[in-house]
């Protein structure tokens, strides 16, 4: 008896504010065997994982990588017709996508350096 695996949809909020998070985000989740589509929505904060992967794999990387991941859905992937692809590129040829920073407070932390008031032995001056 030959027993095929069902490949499963797993969807995760995730906070994704700028590039280099999501870039994170994927090069964590592309290391996992079994992945046959990713899928990133940054409006919705979303990743959409399709593939034989383990749910619990994939949850596990993204928190290694995004230090924040809630389970949205794990289920099976809907299945394709026509009509909805056909809407959904309607839908997404018109919409911009929002605007991504560079880099994020959470990805690029700012170092403060406190310089005590320290009185200069010799003279110093700035021309």
């Amino acid at each position: 008896m030959v027993r095929t695996i069902q490949p499963l949809r797993t969807v995760l909020k995730v906070n994704i504010s700028c590039c280099k998070c999501k870039k994170k985000i994927l090069k964590a989740i592309t290391s996992i065997q079994g992945i046959d589509k990713i899928e990133t929505d940054v409006a919705k904060g979303t990743v959409m994982v399709t593939g034989n992967a383990d749910p619990f794999e994939i949850i596990v990387c993204t928190r290694k990588a995004a230090k924040y991941a809630e389970v949205d859905s794990i289920g099976p992937p809907p299945s394709p017709s026509k009509e909805s692809d056909e809407k959904s590129q309607k839908d997404t040829d018109g919409e911009n996508p929002p605007k991504m920073h560079p880099t994020c407070s959470v990805c690029e932390p700012i170092a403060i350096v406190h310089v005590a008031d320290v009185p200069c032995s010799t003279p110093c001056s700035l021309m």
